[in-house]
């Protein structure tokens, strides 16, 4: 079994723990030079708190078993904003922020995610209208359902 299952195998196991219950893993990589990423999410944020707890505890593993031997590096850390969305309860803490969306046939939709549940999100957009021969910019409520979403990326905004 590769090392990255193993380790989400263990962070599973541990998520079911009631201090880490509303967490979750995104992704497990082992770059180069035995570097381990470990990005995870949780429900009510990701703080230094849970990243030292499962820190510890992975290093507690890898040490007693040995499948990175000696020398390693561990990164414990959020998904991080240019990460894509994963996982649809990753949507309502991002209620409010800038997204971009892009559909499974490529088309890019951007707008403030105002609204999500277990089938589709909304989407604030800035739209360009005709009326009456007169342009006129407003916005516009659009829902999504995650059926047609390919990723879905928030964007920082200054």
């Amino acid at each position: 079994m590769m090392i990255e299952s193993k380790i989400e195998e263990l962070l599973a196991q541990r998520f079911q723990e009631a201090d880490l219950a509303d967490c979750f893993t995104i992704e497990v990589l082992l770059r180069p030079g035995n570097r381990l990423e470990v990005a995870f999410d949780s429900d009510s944020g990701v703080t230094i708190e849970k990243c030292q707890i499962i820190s510890r505890f992975l290093e507690a593993h890898l040490d007693k078993e040995g499948w990175l031997g000696e020398h390693y590096t561990l990164d414990v850390s959020s998904p991080g904003v240019s990460r894509p969305l994963k996982f649809r309860r990753q949507y309502p803490r991002n209620i409010g922020r800038m997204v971009e969306v892009i559909l499974h046939d490529d088309t890019k939709r951007k707008g403030i995610l105002r609204a999500t549940d277990d089938y589709a999100i909304t989407i604030e957009e800035k739209m360009q209208t005709e009326i009456n021969g007169k342009k006129k910019k407003g916005f516009v409520q659009t829902a999504i359902p995650f059926d047609a979403i390919k990723s879905t990326t928030v964007k920082v905004t200054f």
